[in-house]
């Protein structure tokens, strides 16, 4: 009988390794299909199978998942990067295997055409523009009022997301976004958005249902770089009622009734303020907390939901589970790494990652690609998590040396010329 095996498109460095884990757990073979396999790292450590071809290409996908059923029986396809997740519904469908609404996935990832559709819902967001150019996007400030967020309509991981508070700084980031810096992943067009004041919040649901609800903290403006994630968040009985209907509604609104999908909302003044739906699974450390905190492994129950075997979304407990953050305070080389052993070994942390190594060159661009790491605790009270969690994360050093200023490099490199040997490049 051909072993049943699941089709994954790409991988992700955060939970690519974790499908991998949880599908050998319930008896799959995991395949990923990538454009570049060698850039995932855990290929090489894992028994698992990864085979190149275009993953932009949907042919060449149906081909090539046409090809592997002579020899496998493919129980489901998915993907853990939102930029594929429209791609794997054609596929599901292609091949009569459960899977995402592609329509629904692509109108979700344009941030416009959610925004359209979520206010002919009801559901209550940001006040919002569409512009395409600089003329455009000083119109729509004013009409809104400052302050206001800049973010391009197609992309992830706060990529290009600013708070403009100034006309000055609204210029300068509409510069950026317009003339050439910023590498668009569409056709050019801006979000123009009032910025909804209050608590943010992290909803996880699977399906229709909501399975966790967290709260985020954000490094100071104008940026948006995630420092720390809270899970459960300590919200009132009728504050959670709230935010969950608002949640479901979205979803109702978007065609989103299938599959993992991460909120974020605020609460402000108004009540709960929808800022964005991801049609997808929300990356590292989320689905670890949402685990630490109910029981609920997100990860393994999204594959059971692919493959068309039965759901189990019961929570089984109740603990505090929480992350912080490595982000860097500089551009710089990562000079060393100290302490990862001593705070792993601490009693209540739970994991301790980084994804970058000794000797990395540090350049931050104000997104989620500025994180290089994160330490999750968790125990039965956020006081007492909070604090293993500073206990751990005070015990981790990283050294960063700036790099030498543009008349020091032109000094190093001359002298690299003038000695015979290679400059030394440290950016």
């Amino acid at each position: 009988m051909p072993r049943r095996a699941l089709i994954m498109v790409e991988g992700t460095r955060s939970n690519g390794l974790q499908y991998v884990k949880a599908a050998q757990r319930l008896g799959l073979h995991p395949i990923t299909l990538s454009a570049d396999p060698t850039q995932y790292d855990y290929f090489a450590a894992e028994s698992n199978e990864a085979i190149r071809v275009d993953t932009n290409n949907l042919d060449a996908l149906i081909h090539e998942c046409s090809r592997l059923r002579n020899t496998y029986n493919i129980a489901g396809i998915t993907s853990v990067r939102e930029a594929f997740y429209a791609t794997v519904g054609e596929l599901c469908r292609y091949f009569d295997l459960p899977g995402p609404n592609p329509a629904s996935v692509e109108q979700c990832c344009d941030k416009f055409t959610q925004r359209q559709l979520l206010a002919e819902a009801g559901v209550p967001i940001p006040a919002y523009r569409l512009a395409a150019n600089a003329t455009d996007v000083k119109n729509s400030a004013a009409e809104i009022g400052l302050p206001v967020i800049l973010k391009p309509v197609v992309g992830i991981g706060s990529s290009g997301v600013r708070l403009c508070r100034t006309v000055d700084e609204l210029a300068e980031h509409t510069s950026y976004l317009l003339d050439g810096k910023y590498i668009w992943r569409s056709s050019p067009r801006i979000l123009v958005e009032e910025f909804a004041q209050g608590p943010h919040y992290s909803v996880d649901t699977m399906a229709s249902d909501v399975i966790a609800i967290g709260t985020l903290r954000y490094g100071r403006p104008p940026h948006f770089v995630l420092r720390e994630a809270t899970f459960p968040a300590p919200v009132t009985e009728d504050q959670y009622k709230r935010i969950a209907d608002v949640s479901l509604s979205s979803l109702r609104a978007l065609g989103l009734g299938w599959g993992p999908a991460n909120i974020e909302l605020r609460r402000t003044k108004r009540g709960p303020v929808l800022i964005e739906v991801n049609p997808r699974m929300p990356a590292a450390p989320t689905p670890n907390l949402v685990q630490l905190a109910c029981g609920v492994d997100l990860i393994t129950e999204h594959i059971k939901l692919v493959v068309g075997d039965q759901l189990d979304l019961r929570r089984r407990h109740l603990q505090s589970a929480a992350a912080r953050f490595f982000v860097p305070d500089r551009d710089g080389t990562l000079d060393s790494i100290d302490g990862v052993s001593q705070a792993a070994a601490l009693p209540g942390v739970a994991e301790v990652r980084l994804y970058v190594a000794p000797k990395t060159p540090i350049v931050r661009k104000g997104d989620d690609g500025d994180c290089i790491g994160y330490v999750i605790a968790s125990s039965p009270s956020p006081t007492q998590t909070a604090a293993i969690l500073q206990r751990a994360v005070g015990l981790i050093g990283l050294t960063i040396t700036p790099f030498p200023a543009l008349g020091e490099q032109e000094a190093l490199t001359d002298k690299g010329r003038s000695s015979g040997k290679e400059p030394d490049q440290r950016r």
